[in-house]
């Protein structure tokens, strides 16, 4: 079987010195908030070119500190995409915000600016960019938006860590950058983790008091807040694993660029990088019409293949009477909702297996 995604062999490629690390902290009796922890926020904020870098416990609860740290709560909104994991959309409820949404772009699949001036209210306190798959949103226009109209941006960076937009790293463009270390993602934990950046020190130190109870340094409160830590076992695989960021993400590039040949006139839509863009492909999405044939062709075949995502955020019970939407509803996500398929992406898949994964879609194709 060839998976879409695999943590085992990231984990493996680095065996040993993530065992070492893990025995370095049991062995320290320190578990929770150490030098660990510390030492990761210290490098993952210097590796995104921001002042500070707050570690938590998901890249969910980064979106929801983030928010709280800017006084996101009941009444506000926060304008975001339906395209995106329910994350981005369940953040804004768990804050009691209302998620207005706008459509993608049908290039990059990113939010379109263009539909940000009509979705803005005298409520409207942020927007939420999400750089999906891994490239980043168009930022120049979102934060002339924003700035115009005096708005937070928060970056959901989950899927895009160590992109670039015009030479700046993802997470430091917008007021804050919350990321996923997901163990799937491109740089990923082996459990939960999450964090959020930002060159504001203010506001990092904010977020630290809130992803502790609200506590001070002498455990007293000035607010309340949740628990959310990131734990020294999953920060010491990370400070392993952020040393082989750039070095891995230059190998899922490596890899997108074999599938763009091989796929060269299929008739298919292949992922488009944005110009002046470093795009990390966290997945390789393409899009088709015959997306579920082709799906169930490689399934047969021993191939795994994903839908990035086969609902939209607002259409999922429980969040599709929360949400709001525009007059004319969001076309291009419906659109592409029905096409993509995301195929297998990782810095171990071989050349091999990459090439039958070509060959069994050609062979299906061409039928």
């Amino acid at each position: 079987m060839i998976p879409f995604a695999s943590p085992l062999a990231q984990y493996n490629s680095h065996r040993d010195e993530i065992l070492g690390a893990i025995t370095h902290v049991l062995d320290s009796g320190h578990y929770i908030l150490g030098s660990e922890g510390a030492t990761f926020e210290k490098s993952f904020a210097a590796y995104c070119d921001v002042d500070d870098g707050v570690g938590v416990n998901s890249g969910t609860d980064a979106l929801i500190l983030a928010m709280k740290a800017l006084d996101i709560g009941p009444g506000d909104e926060v304008i975001t995409v339906s395209h995106t994991a329910l994350a981005t959309i369940s953040a804004i409820i768990t804050c009691g915000a209302t998620p207005v949404l706008v459509d993608v772009d049908p290039l990059y699949y990113t939010m379109n600016p263009e539909f940000i001036g009509d979705a803005i209210t005298n409520r409207t306190k942020a927007i939420i960019p999400v750089h999906l798959y891994g490239q980043c949103a168009d930022m120049n226009a979102i934060m002339e938006i924003a700035d115009k109209h005096g708005l937070s941006v928060i970056e959901d960076c989950a899927q895009a860590a160590g992109a670039t937009y015009n030479k700046q790293k993802v997470g430091s463009i917008g007021h804050a950058g919350c990321f996923s270390f997901f163990p799937t993602k491109n740089l990923g934990a082996i459990g939960d983790a999450g964090m959020v950046v930002s060159k504001c020190k203010e506001l990092g130190e904010r977020v630290r008091r809130l992803r502790q109870y609200g506590w001070d340094q002498n455990r007293m409160t000035l607010e309340t807040g949740l628990n959310s830590r990131l734990d020294e076992i999953q920060a010491a695989i990370l400070n392993v694993k952020l040393k082989y960021l750039d070095e891995d993400n230059d190998k899922r590039r490596k890899l997108a660029i074999l599938y763009h040949d091989g796929f060269d006139q299929l008739g298919i839509t292949l992922p488009k990088a944005r110009p002046n863009s470093t795009h990390v492909y966290h997945l390789y999405v393409i899009s088709c019409p015959q997306r579920d044939i082709l799906a169930e062709h490689l399934h047969n075949a021993g191939i795994a293949t994903g839908i990035h995502y086969r609902t939209a955020a607002h259409e999922h019970t429980g969040y599709d009477q929360l949400c709001r939407l525009p007059k004319n509803g969001l076309p291009v996500t419906n659109k592409l909702i029905k096409n993509i398929l995301s195929l297998p992406i990782f810095p171990g898949l071989s050349a091999n297996d990459l090439n039958a994964v070509i060959s069994l879609s050609r062979d299906c194709f061409e039928q």
